[in-house]
């Protein structure tokens, strides 16, 4: 087992180990430091992933950990990683600042996300991925917000429907439902421009 401070726990002896640092650091808020190191990074890159603006993922970044350590005391185990209660907060900081500040979000796709959703939608692969591009890009910047967090945590991030589950507060199989009905609507946004 990797003891690595960024080591993102995946086994049931690494999640119960960082279960064990979260309980360390309710009761002493400098013992919050391994899991800061930890996931530092990771909900940087997850904010940056959706502002395309440093100093602005820098500031939100900030809020979220100032946020868990606030609330750090309320914070109960569900069998996930930890991170997923970061993303949780970082998401819900994404979405007010986007709220308050009317801007438009930011969505980055690789050609093997980009593959993966098309794959996941049972869409022909006869057209060239530059056009393919440039629909998904159209199609994405037509969705809702919640929407487009759907695709970035299953697709993009490739979270488990457990974690999507659990960063956006709903059950599981609500998250399944949710995404299995976005990529249907997708695909007919697709047809229609083609």
């Amino acid at each position: 087992m990797s003891t690595s401070s960024n080591h993102i726990p995946k086994t049931q002896e690494e999640l119960e180990a960082e279960w064990e640092l979260v309980q360390q650091a309710q009761q002493q808020p400098r013992a919050f430091g391994p899991l800061y190191r930890r996931y530092h990074e990771p909900i940087f890159r997850f904010i940056y992933k959706r502002t395309g603006d440093e100093s602005l993922s820098a500031d939100l970044c900030s809020q979220v950990f100032l946020k868990a350590m606030q609330n750090l005391g309320s914070y109960e185990y569900r069998g996930l990683p930890f991170g997923a209660w970061l993303y949780r907060l970082a998401s819900n900081e994404i979405a007010q600042f986007f709220r308050k500040n009317r801007r438009h979000r930011v969505v980055h796709i690789e050609e093997e996300q980009l593959q993966l959703l098309q794959d996941e939608m049972e869409v022909d692969d006869k057209i060239g991925l530059e056009f393919r591009y440039k629909q998904m890009q159209e199609i994405i910047e037509q969705l809702k917000a919640e929407e487009v967090q759907l695709l970035e945590l299953r697709f993009f991030e490739s979270r488990p429907f457990k974690e999507v589950g659990d960063i956006l507060d709903i059950t599981e199989n609500n998250a399944k439902v949710k995404v299995y009905r976005l990529l249907q609507k997708m695909k007919k946004m697709l047809k229609k421009l083609a």
